[in-house]
């Protein structure tokens, strides 16, 4: 495309952001807030009508007026459906569920219209991300997913974004911009060399096969591993399920597992919150009770999906501002 549509196209892009504040929940495209240019093969296009037009005047030709004139209202007919295409259309956010550093945040976002005809090549696009086209059918709407990489721990906005189409003929393109307070929680990335807490205090006085469990109180039963002891295999229940299945013991005195930040006193932040990150997941796999310790953060010891999402929430804001 020519450098100067493309200084244009940046200038009133900016325009248009600073004129059109974020949006908490539906955000409802009325006309002035379109904004409609030709796209690269529309510039061409139009090139292509002046020079036809020129030759029709030189050689005074009848039907070289009519192609022209023809493909100029064509091209009007193009620029007002595109514009409308867009028009009264409505987007509203969805959820965006937690991910981890080095992931991709997917948003959803929902669009609809109260029009009879349906709307071809709607698009979202992230400020720097590809778009995302879909179709919105009458009364049913549609759906978008966007992905953002998720670099750094804490709430991950999808930020302004850009609603645009190009139907039916790509010769204009029609946009607007839309915000919401949509964020997805990034937790930290999972990685550490160290093992459980509880595991590397009885790895001196185990002697392997249930290293890290206790072998007082009955605690269930979890799938078989290399490396257990066959005198722990629950042979009844297996053949019940068709799959190995091990008996879980856990000691009184050792019940609750607490993932302490002064265990790591020797990593870095970001470090020691990827080392924890890695414990509470191990510990949720294991199901044992675990705590999470942090300086001035106390969340006492438990187990389960809400337990899990409370301590990697805690991890994934620890030590950022609360408004995100």
């Amino acid at each position: 495309m020519f450098p100067a549509v493309l200084s244009m196209r940046r200038r009133i892009d900016q325009w248009t952001r600073r004129r059109h504040p974020p949006q908490r929940q539906t955000a409802r495209l009325e006309r002035q807030r379109i904004y409609i240019l030709p796209t690269g093969f529309g510039y061409v296009f139009g090139l292509m009508l002046g020079i036809m037009f020129l030759w029709a005047i030189n050689y005074n030709n009848s039907l070289s007026f009519a192609l022209t004139f023809l493909l100029a209202a064509v091209a009007l007919v193009a620029m007002r459906r595109t514009h409308d295409n867009l028009l009264h259309l409505c987007i509203s956010p969805g959820k965006a569920d937690a991910v981890f550093v080095g992931q991709e945040a997917r948003f959803t976002f929902h669009l609809e219209h109260s029009d009879s005809q349906k709307r071809y090549g709607i698009a979202l696009q992230s400020r720097q991300g590809d778009p995302c086209f879909t179709d919105v059918p009458v009364g049913s709407g549609g759906s978008l997913i966007l992905t953002i990489q998720a670099t750094q721990r804490g709430w991950l906005q999808a930020g302004r974004l850009r609603v645009l189409t190009r139907f039916p003929l790509d010769l204009f393109q029609a946009w607007s911009w839309v915000e919401f307070e949509q964020a997805c929680l990034v937790y930290p990335r999972p990685q550490g060399s160290l093992p459980l807490p509880l595991a590397a205090s009885r790895m001196q006085g185990a002697g392997g096969g249930e290293t890290g469990v206790g072998s007082e109180d009955f605690a269930g039963l979890r799938p078989y591993r290399p490396g257990d002891a066959p005198r722990h295999v629950a042979w009844k229940a297996a053949a019940r399920r068709g799959e190995l299945l091990v008996k879980r013991f856990t000691d009184q005195a050792r019940s609750e597992l607490w993932l302490d930040w002064d265990l790591l006193a020797s990593a870095d932040i970001e470090t020691r919150l990827s080392q924890l990150c890695l414990w509470v997941l191990k510990a949720e796999g294991e199901q044992l009770n675990y705590g999470l310790h942090l300086p001035g953060v106390v969340v006492p010891p438990a187990r389960g999906e809400g337990h899990r999402r409370q301590c990697l929430e805690t991890l994934a804001l620890y030590g950022l501002p609360k408004d995100g």
